[in-house]
């Protein structure tokens, strides 16, 4: 899927004819669509936003000459190990456990 998205946007000319900062403004509307879907409780606008992150994401990667997966596999690998514990919903890393 993410070499269909890659082709889609290279036939469309978003990744060499706009910029990393154009696609970050687009990656922050997309995430306030995002937002208030999970607001209004929009199972259909979550996936949607979802998505349209993703898209927008390997725009990015692309046009910095990395494949999303590498990213993808960069984050795993650093919190593949992570311990720490959940507070009020949030995951906080061990590291960052007032002790």
């Amino acid at each position: 899927m993410i070499n269909k998205i890659r082709m889609w946007a290279g036939d469309r000319n978003l990744i060499d004819g706009s910029t990393p900062e154009r696609q970050m403004l687009k990656l922050v509307e997309e995430m306030g669509e995002l937002g208030a879907a999970l607001a209004r409780n929009n199972q259909d606008g979550v996936v949607d936003g979802i998505g349209d992150m993703i898209v927008v994401l390997t725009i990015i990667a692309a046009q910095r000459g990395v494949d999303i997966e590498e990213c993808i596999e960069a984050a795993y690998n650093e919190i593949k190990d992570r311990k720490g514990r959940m507070v009020n919903g949030v995951f906080i890393k061990e590291l960052d456990i007032d002790v």
